[in-house]
């Protein structure tokens, strides 16, 4: 019975709160070495220069465990009964999560592997769902809790999502690639996709600001924050000479890292306000 029972407060002791924290920021200190580190070019057999194919492969297992993980940590707020901002919410970001981790592999299996790189991929089905799911999941916890901001952070919403939208337009404008109708439309449906997650995990940081699942909606927004800039930089940096691994491309690994850390937060934050109920209901 005590060889269980410590067994049981090693193996919650090794996935606390503040191991699960320490381990996302090593992971995103680890990426961000390894890019700055290891992105430069070199000399290619044809005379012309390219990323080691090593790094490639590294870059993407970064990036898909860092998803992978926010998934699983996801969908365990999915699975507790006492998650403040509903369960529901946790399902649909952590389906997400778990698409892009599946449309990454796809992805660089089709980069490093197959050696192609084609305007639409099997990847951009599992990438598609992730938008879907991410924006699901964020309006149903804008519908869990009302909504009344003041005018100063509307115009803060209003401000980001300006910005974001011309960012995005000019960025579309500067693409010299020319792609397929399936493409475009693509394409366009990730700059949209990526301008109202912004806008709507702004509305839910500023929403949720000072209450008790604050910090958990501070890191989903850094994580959308990321994921925008990461996007944003890879729509503007694709072209007939485009190669994986520029060290902005980081921001995916911190999006995927960030969004962990959230569902992280917001499980601590659930448990504490269940254990402070029960003992009130004690006293």
């Amino acid at each position: 019975m005590g060889s269980s029972y410590e067994n049981s407060y090693r193996s919650k002791s090794i996935f606390s709160t503040g191991n699960l924290i320490l381990a996302g920021i090593g992971w995103a200190v680890l990426a961000l070495l390894y890019f700055l580190l290891f992105s430069a070019k070199v000399p290619g057999a044809n005379g012309g220069e390219s990323r080691a194919e090593w790094y490639v492969i590294g870059t993407n297992i970064f990036e898909a465990l860092a998803y992978l993980g926010a998934g699983i940590l996801c969908l365990r707020n999915w699975r507790s009964p006492q998650i403040v901002s509903g369960r529901n919410v946790w399902l649909a970001i952590g389906i997400g999560m778990l698409s892009y981790f599946l449309g990454g592999i796809f992805f660089g299996y089709t980069e490093i592997i197959l050696k192609e790189e084609p305007d639409v991929s099997i990847g951009d089905v599992f990438f598609v769902v992730t938008y879907l799911c991410l924006g699901t999941g964020m309006i149903l916890a804008a519908a869990h809790r009302r909504i009344n901001l003041e005018k100063w952070q509307w115009l803060i919403v209003l401000a980001i999502g300006v910005f974001g939208s011309l960012l995005a337009w000019w960025i579309s404008l500067q693409q010299s690639k020319e792609l397929e109708l399936l493409g475009t439309i693509l394409n366009w449906f990730y700059i949209v996709s990526d301008v109202a997650i912004l806008i709507i995990a702004t509305t839910l940081l500023l929403a949720f600001w000072g209450g008790k699942v604050a910090q958990s909606w501070r890191m989903i927004a850094a994580a959308a924050f990321s994921l925008y800039i990461a996007d944003m930089w890879f729509k503007y940096a694709q072209g007939p000479n485009y190669q994986s691994g520029e060290i902005l491309e980081v921001f995916w690994v911190f999006s995927g890292v960030l969004f962990g850390m959230g569902a992280v937060l917001e499980y601590d934050t659930s448990l504490s306000r269940s254990r402070r109920e029960r003992g009130r209901k004690r006293a």
